[in-house]
């Protein structure tokens, strides 16, 4: 049982790289817009902005909003699990002489990449949502062990039931039960033709 259970996680996570590469190779990953989401740009900019200091962003991709959030004064870590993607990202930056550090590697296993903490903002743009249930905790944790005192994760998810498979999908209940010594402050819907939302915890649950 425990070699089948095994069998299947390790089938998972090939799979969802499979489908990652794919998407990148076709050139059209429909997360990757090349336009910083508006919920991005209002933590950064906007009333009651934060003030700019260490950023990590999970599943980068070619490197759109880790340029932006190193435009705006802060000192970027990116990590995204596709070759391709992570090139495209070093380049953009390259482009713009942006400081960012892009690292190629599995977001649940921030460890062997040596990301170093703390980090004062966490971005991830549907990262966590396609993640196999197996790995979840561990993303949290890697997450847990780098945050600053009242650091702020931002994430964008896809609701369950937008993909064809049992498990894809993040709700605001998993991320209240997932990530102790956080707390879930803001769940905004997002306006796609499939459920997704924006989700914004803190850790240590700070002051705003």
């Amino acid at each position: 049982m425990r070699e089948a259970r095994m069998a299947a996680e390790v089938e998972q996570e090939a799979f969802v790289r499979g489908v990652l590469e794919d998407f990148y190779r076709d050139g059209n990953p429909p997360w990757d817009s090349g336009v910083t989401p508006p919920e991005l740009v209002a933590v950064t900019e906007g009333p009651g902005a934060l003030k700019p200091g260490r950023a990590l962003e999970l599943g980068c991709g070619t490197g759109t909003n880790a340029v932006y959030l190193a435009r705006h004064g802060w000192q970027v870590v990116a990590v995204d699990l596709v070759d391709r993607a992570v090139r495209q990202a070093r380049e953009k930056a390259d482009a713009a002489g942006a400081d960012v550090s892009v690292l190629c590697g599995d977001a649940t296993r921030l460890d062997e990449l040596g990301v170093p903490g703390p980090f004062d903002l966490f971005f991830d743009l549907s990262c966590y949502c396609g993640i196999p249930p197996h790995r979840r905790d561990a993303y949290a944790a890697g997450l847990t062990e780098r945050a600053a005192p009242g650091a702020r994760l931002l994430m964008f998810g896809y609701g369950p039931g937008a993909f064809d498979d049992a498990w894809s999908g993040v709700t605001a209940d998993e991320l209240g039960a997932g990530f102790p010594g956080w707390r879930l402050v803001d769940v905004t819907p997002g306006t796609n033709p499939v459920p997704t939302y924006w989700f914004t915890l803190r850790r240590g649950a700070a002051p705003a």
